[in-house]
């Protein structure tokens, strides 16, 4: 049967944008929304254990900080670093080994969705690459404490997918997984405070340019 033409690849949100997912305007694109949706979508697969599912916001607060904690990076590295999960809260965290079997479809939508977001925010469309590499590694430190602590690997396995965690403890990271309405207003905060900070350098680069 042939496509139908009606078919909708838009999503509604709840501030009222209506984000395309097949080309997404930086217009469409809310950090209410992405704060609301990432709290609300969980990682790995919702196997992990607590009375709250581990969401991709409390995720994304873990790999900045983790992120944060190993680099000297500016305001807007770490916002780049918060923000490095974004498109899911329109897509999903879908696993690793689904998406090596989806393959390129799925990232493609990815990229646009993050070159959307990041040029709503006044970031480059994507991370340059030493700077994807430290975010990487930061999310890969996430996934260790994660899997170990909430997901049910044990320290062998967790060693064998995402390394050792060289440089941080456990005791830095917000790991406990947060009821929905917390962890969505920490994004929030913590995207504020970036924000903020980012101001304040721009101030300070004006200045000096004067």
């Amino acid at each position: 049967m042939p496509p139908k033409n009606d078919t909708r690849a838009w999503q509604r949100m709840l501030s009222g944008r209506r984000l395309d997912l097949l080309d997404p305007s930086p217009l469409d694109v809310e950090i209410s929304d992405i704060a609301h949706g990432l709290a609300r979508v969980a990682r790995w697969n919702g196997q992990t254990l607590g009375e709250h599912a581990y969401s991709v916001a409390q995720h994304s607060l873990v790999v900045e900080a983790v992120f944060c904690h190993l680099n000297q990076a500016n305001a807007d590295d770490c916002q780049a670093a918060l923000l490095h999960d974004a498109p899911e809260y329109v897509i999903g965290d879908m696993i690793s080994p689904f998406k090596a079997v989806v393959g390129g479809g799925y990232k493609a939508v990815e990229k646009r969705l993050e070159a959307a977001v990041h040029l709503r925010f006044a970031l480059p469309p994507h991370p340059r690459s030493a700077l994807k590499a430290k975010i990487k590694a930061a999310d890969r430190i996430a996934a260790y404490f994660e899997s170990v602590s909430l997901a049910g690997f044990s320290i062998a396995e967790a060693k064998r997918f995402f390394g050792e965690p060289n440089g941080v403890s456990i005791e830095l990271l917000p790991i406990e997984p947060m009821p929905t309405a917390l962890a969505q207003q920490r994004f929030l905060d913590r995207f504020g405070e970036i924000e903020t900070a980012r101001a304040e350098l721009q101030k300070t680069a004006r200045k000096a340019a004067k």
